[in-house]
């Protein structure tokens, strides 16, 4: 054992500083994941939508509903199609920071950059915008937008990274549908936050059922789950992954959510 954790430190001392190390346990299972870009800063643009309650950034394009109930509340953005990646981003946290451009100088000086998570779609305009391919933009809340810049900015070159999600609580499991077809909204990750994985078990036994996305992070399946007590498995996109046993007690409904009280 002594060997092995030196062998792991020596491992792990040789790559800091040249990537982003993860790690995670699962299962009894240590997970390692290297995501060489997360540290560095990467230039895009920003802009806000909605005003300052920030009711219009509510719902979205990744499946999230009241996004103050769900914990992620004004520190969200909507993506462009080259961040959105069909909803792959769903969830991912980023670093975002204001930076003047020579001609358009809007930036609050000696301001923290602010967090965000993405939260829904900022979609192409036919007839151009800051949101076309292959243009990297965040469409984010009023407030967040504020932080930076004033109003009358409206648009702001930024830099940008992703960072690790910290959130309160477990992940959270929304389910809807129908007694032949589920589909399963896993939000409040923690960890990368974004998934590309879920698979279910149901306590009758039958195995690990792999899910499918259906859009953003909706996650569906057409096995008859009813009147069984449900266990998820979850990977995030940094290929961490942890398994919430038993989540669901056999008695769910449809349209509850359940609190893992887990998280990556």
């Amino acid at each position: 054992m002594a060997s092995l954790f030196s062998l792991l430190l020596c491992s792990v001392m040789a790559l800091v500083g040249s990537s982003l190390l993860r790690l995670s346990v699962a299962d009894g299972k240590l997970v390692r994941t290297m995501d060489s870009d997360w540290s560095s800063w990467q230039d895009a643009h920003a802009t806000f939508y909605g005003d300052k309650s920030g009711k219009d950034t509510m719902q979205g394009a990744c499946g999230y509903g009241d996004l103050f109930k769900q914990g992620y509340g004004l520190q969200t953005a909507a993506l462009s199609t080259a961040l959105f990646k069909n909803g792959l981003t769903c969830g991912a946290c980023y670093e975002l920071k204001c930076v003047d451009d020579p001609n358009w100088k809007f930036c609050y000086r000696g301001v923290a950059p602010i967090q965000i998570t993405a939260t829904n779609f900022c979609p192409p305009n036919p007839a151009g915008g800051a949101c076309n391919p292959p243009m990297k933009h965040f469409d984010l809340s009023m407030p967040m937008f504020l932080k930076m810049a004033p109003y009358k900015a409206g648009i702001v070159r930024v830099q940008y990274r992703r960072v690790t999600c910290a959130k309160q609580g477990g992940v959270k499991f929304e389910i809807k549908g129908n007694p032949n077809w589920i589909l399963v909204l896993p939000y409040n990750v923690g960890g990368a936050g974004d998934v590309k994985n879920v698979r279910v078990l149901g306590s009758k036994g039958g195995g690990w059922i792999q899910m499918q996305r259906n859009w953003g992070q909706n996650w569906q399946t057409g096995v008859e789950l009813v009147g069984q007590s449900l266990s998820f498995q979850v990977v995030t996109s940094d290929g961490a992954y942890r398994v919430f046993r038993n989540v669901v007690p056999a008695n769910w409904q449809f349209g509850q959510t359940f609190d893992s009280n887990i998280n990556f």
